[in-house]
């Protein structure tokens, strides 16, 4: 099976394109790049009935939030404060991801 080439990364501020959370934004907690998915702060608030356990004293209706598919993020770029699409350039034998709106690099170098 081919590895697939992910253009989000954990830490990255992105913004939603697609779905019934358009339009927020916020910053990538994990990402699953077997399935496509990541989980950004604040966006797509899941409940979860928990029961009562040795670590959770008191159960209850837990709120965390859920996975999105990564083909409905969109990275917001440092320098031009906008969502953009993201392309892959070689610099130093380093392969970095930068911004085709501004033509700035992304990664940290």
């Amino acid at each position: 099976m081919r590895k697939r080439v992910n253009h989000i990364k954990k830490g990255d501020k992105v913004k939603v394109i697609a779905g019934k959370e358009k339009g927020k934004t916020g910053e990538v907690l994990k990402v699953d790049p077997e399935k496509g998915r990541a989980i950004v702060s604040k966006v797509n608030f899941i409940k979860r009935h928990q029961r009562p356990t040795q670590q959770m004293k008191h159960g209850g209706i837990i709120e965390k939030e859920g996975s999105v598919a990564t083909s409905n993020l969109q990275l917001l770029c440092p320098r031009c404060n906008e969502s953009s699409r993201v392309g892959f350039r070689k610099v130093d034998g380093k392969s970095v991801r930068y911004c085709k709106k501004c033509d700035e690099i992304v990664d940290k170098i």
